[in-house]
């Protein structure tokens, strides 16, 4: 039985290709059922960093957690992503696995659902496009209600002109 993978997406370097590109990329994990508004918003972290664009992605996919999670990283890697021990370093390309159907983990391998979810609005708004009646695995929110919640005062500009051309639809 397939899953509902709910994978966030971020870029900092040349956003606009990037996000296109692994907006089409992801697309092979499953079927494609859902694909959020691009957003553009200041990065976290230390200033001085370029705005991020973020989206996000609703796929049901045959694959199992840990083979969706290793093609989250090839696809990265593809795409230019370099990897540091700064968390905040500008990239190419950030792919992460949010929710995955009602999954709850807090290992060190994996953290599901991503705890970012409560705490950052342009996972939470993107998310909700995708599904605002699914709940938070673990307070039960609804991803509308969270999107509600974290939105005031946040710093998101929709960008309308960020999307796949007709030759590149997802």
């Amino acid at each position: 039985m397939p899953d509902r993978a709910f994978i966030s997406i971020g870029s900092n370097i040349e956003p606009g290709k990037h996000i296109v590109l692994g907006l089409q990329r992801l697309a092979e994990l499953g079927r494609v059922l859902a694909v959020s508004k691009v957003y553009e918003n200041p990065a976290v972290g230390p200033s001085g960093q370029p705005d991020f664009l973020n989206a996000a992605m609703l796929i049901e996919t045959n694959l199992p957690l840990d083979e969706v999670r290793e093609k989250l990283t090839e696809i990265e890697d593809e795409l230019g992503r370099t990897r540091s021990d700064d968390n905040y370093d500008a990239r190419t390309i950030d792919l992460d696995l949010c929710l995955y159907g009602d999954f709850v983990s807090r290992s060190d391998v994996v953290a599901l659902p991503h705890p970012d979810i409560l705490e950052r609005a342009y996972l939470a708004v993107t998310l909700s496009e995708l599904d605002p009646e699914y709940r938070h695995p673990v307070t039960d929110e609804r991803l509308a209600d969270l999107a509600e919640r974290l939105r005031p005062g946040a710093k998101l500009l929709e960008r309308a002109d960020v999307r796949p051309k007709p030759s590149q639809e997802i």
